[in-house]
């Protein structure tokens, strides 16, 4: 046996004895903090100025997506703006 698949096998046994357990909050807690973000930057398609708009323009090409997976986890098939995605 190598020093490099025991190594391997002595990492996945960490991680699935203290990562594990807290890997889906974890990603709840990722999810919920984009969907705060995403709220932020497009406050404005959804009808309330936002506070952030002019310093977060720059990110509007790279949160599309975000946005795209946001309204649709929020029950929106799609979004009811034009021109916003979808």
């Amino acid at each position: 046996m190598t020093d490099k698949s025991l190594w391997q096998r002595f990492s996945d046994y960490h991680d699935e004895l203290f990562m594990a357990p807290w890997r889906a909050g974890i990603a709840r807690e990722a999810r919920s903090e984009e969907d705060v973000l995403v709220a932020l930057l497009f406050l404005e398609a959804l009808g309330i100025p936002g506070p952030a708009d002019y310093y977060a323009l720059e990110l509007y090409p790279d949160l599309i997506e975000a946005f795209h997976r946001w309204h649709q986890r929020m029950g929106m098939e799609t979004f009811p703006e034009a021109g916003v995605c979808c």
